[in-house]
């Protein structure tokens, strides 16, 4: 019944498929029983039954999660299907406030007896916190009306689980066969899908029901050049994405012209793998970059990354706090960053948004993992820092009145903390589309697809890869290149940003697999972005010379 973080199915580098551990998704469940579901009625009983026992236990305040979690994964190579896995997962989390303290308990026993057994584990837990002194100060949390009985459901068009599996075979080996037959040596394609089916009641008046669903197509091509001895990979250019199957039937209105087509809202795999299987050959001829300094164009198929690990992270407030250090570093920026009001982070072109109701995202929700309704607000307005992302127990350290819904649990068993909704650049206002973007660049290189990268401890330090490089001379695209990465500080990399196109372009990328805290949870979350310039980067050769 333990639901783990994700890992990397295959470590091919950063092209690898990034997939859960099926192994430990859950228990086994076929199809049929998928798309059976729990009375909301039953639900509410079971609510009640929870939170009646917290308050008559000694707590201030309780919430009560009850967690379904679907998970489905087709997986093939070349002619074979590798694995068709569905899982499911089921059980309860309790969180209490008791004597000031947090108290957590879960457990897998769906009954009225069941979770009133948790519910009084729960509240045991907070007081023997209490009688610790663990946690420090008193939890305030922020005020939060009771909504009533609500519910959500991610705007899907067609249900992953009930698309046949044979449908989905079909759709990946052939995909693969258009690999095979245009040159390639080795090719894997996966789809994956999630489906969370999450009842929230909470001693604030709130019983919420929500259906969230998410769904992420990919492949890894592989061409070997035998008399050179080198060989390349090209991913899927595609994005895990909050839609149903629909997510995989584009339509000519919706393409986005450039180097790489692409689509604003759907995703074309048969296109997308041919002509990967081209790249991939085109990257083994390639040449290698000279270093040196160029001007950037990032499309946001790549930019997503960079600011999923430069902006998003480092203003998660418990980063900020140094609470959060043990899993991918702290945060350079500084309350007093914020609070001075003027803290260039970036140029005048960087805006950066939260929004976890963005249609279409991975982080869109109607509700967060402690009743909060999300809105959209500002990071960084016009290059200045502006927000950090907050919850209910952290809101009064910034002196919001309310939290900005940024709360989250993997699963049923995992207590809820602040994860990040989903963080983008805002369009340029000025209409601008690609192509008149590069014809401003005299010497400069075009970006496409997200590849390795690093950063360091504070967040502040980086290097970016990627997946398509192509050479920018006097305004022209003139080939591809080979070997690049970029390197800068994270103000002197956001000061650099002189152009954004305008809403035309702007599509979303993201991961579905973010990691963070101890023990380590996972969070899906997208960005968004318009194709963007930087000015004057720094950019190396990663070719491993020998001998």
């Amino acid at each position: 019944m333990k639901r783990r973080n994700f890992i990397y199915l295959s470590g091919v580098g950063a092209g690898a498929m990034m997939l859960p551990d099926l192994s430990a998704m859950g228990r086994p469940i076929d199809q049929e029983r998928a798309l059976e579901a729990i009375d909301v009625k039953v639900k509410k009983e079971l609510a009640d039954t929870a939170l009646n026992v917290a308050k008559s236990k000694g707590a201030s305040y309780a919430d009560i999660r009850i967690g379904r979690y679907l998970t489905q994964a087709v997986i093939t190579r070349e002619t074979r299907v590798l694995n068709v896995a569905n899982a499911e997962s089921f059980g309860v989390g309790i969180r209490v406030l008791a004597n000031g303290c947090w108290g957590f308990a879960a457990g897998n026993v769906v009954t009225k007896d069941g979770v009133a057994k948790i519910a009084e584990r729960a509240v045991a837990v907070a007081k023997a916190n209490a009688a610790a002194k663990i946690g420090g100060e008193p939890v305030q949390l922020a005020p939060q009306k009771g909504y009533g009985e609500v519910s959500w459901k991610t705007p899907i068009q067609r249900n992953a689980f009930e698309v046949p599996i044979k449908e989905k075979v079909d759709l990946l080996l052939t995909c693969n066969g258009e690999a095979m037959k245009g040159g390639a040596n080795f090719v894997n394609s996966t789809i994956f899908a999630i489906n969370e089916q999450k009842y929230f009641a909470s001693t604030d008046g709130s019983y919420v029901d929500q259906d969230i669903h998410r769904l992420y197509p990919n492949f890894q091509v592989t061409k070997i050049d035998a008399m050179a001895g080198a060989f390349e990979t090209r991913a899927a250019l595609s994005s895990p994405v909050g839609m149903g199957y629909e997510y995989l039937t584009p339509s000519e209105s919706e393409k986005v012209q450039g180097v790489v087509t692409r689509y604003k809202n759907r995703y074309d795999m048969l296109e997308d793998i041919r002509n990967a299987t081209k790249n991939a050959a085109e990257k083994v001829a390639s040449k290698s970059v000279d270093p040196g300094k160029y001007d950037l164009v990032l499309d946001p198929s790549h930019l997503w990354l960079t600011i999923h690990e430069s902006v998003a992270h480092p203003t998660e407030l418990d980063r900020v706090l140094g609470y959060e250090a043990n899993y991918a570093g702290t945060s350079f920026l500084t309350l007093d960053k914020l609070k001075s009001g003027n803290f260039k982070f970036g140029s005048k072109h960087m805006n950066i948004v939260a929004d976890r109701q963005q249609p279409g995202s991975l982080g869109a929700i109607g509700y967060d993992d402690e009743g909060v309704k999300p809105s959209q607000f500002d990071i960084v307005k016009d290059g200045i820092l502006t927000n950090f992302q907050a919850i209910r127990d952290q809101a009064h350290m910034l002196g919001l009145k309310q939290s900005q819904g940024c709360c989250y649990a993997q699963s049923w068993q995992d207590v809820q903390f602040q994860r990040m909704p989903n963080v983008s650049l805002s369009p340029g206002k000025e209409r601008l589309s690609v192509d008149d973007m590069i014809k401003g660049v005299e010497k400069g290189i075009y970006i496409v697809g997200n590849g390795s990268f690093s950063i360091d401890q504070q967040r502040y330090n980086f290097q970016f890869g990627g997946q398509l490089f192509y050479e920018i001379k006097n305004g022209k695209i003139v080939g591809m290149l080979n070997d690049v990465a970029y390197q800068a500080t994270n103000q002197e990399f956001w000061n650099s940003l002189a152009a954004v196109c305008d809403e035309r372009d702007y599509r979303l990328g993201g991961a579905f697999n973010d990691g963070k805290g101890q023990p380590s949870q996972s969070n899906a979350v997208s960005h968004g972005s318009s194709t963007a310039l930087f000015k004057g980067v720094n950019v190396i050769n990663t070719k491993r010379k020998i001998g």
